[in-house]
């Protein structure tokens, strides 16, 4: 009945549009928590997507969005 419940997702890879967002890690000084996401060009907003705990967790992220190339850090 739950046979495919507990399995874990593939994640599907996402577009996102570079003429409207630039891809982001929020970091913060204090604890060092990373969060990736994207920049709007528009008017600088942050939008936030994942917690990023470790290297994997980032490559994660680049390969759902095909990212290559350095990720701005804000602080």
């Amino acid at each position: 009945m739950f046979s495919g419940f507990l399995k874990k997702k593939k994640a599907a890879s996402t577009h996102y549009d570079p003429a409207l967002k630039r891809p982001a890690l929020r970091c913060s000084i204090c604890t060092g928590e990373q969060v990736a996401g994207f920049r709007r060009l528009e008017d600088g907003k942050f939008e936030e997507v994942m917690l990023i705990r470790s290297d994997a967790d980032l490559q994660s992220f680049r390969d759902q969005y095909g990212i290559t190339g350095d990720i701005e850090k804000i602080y």
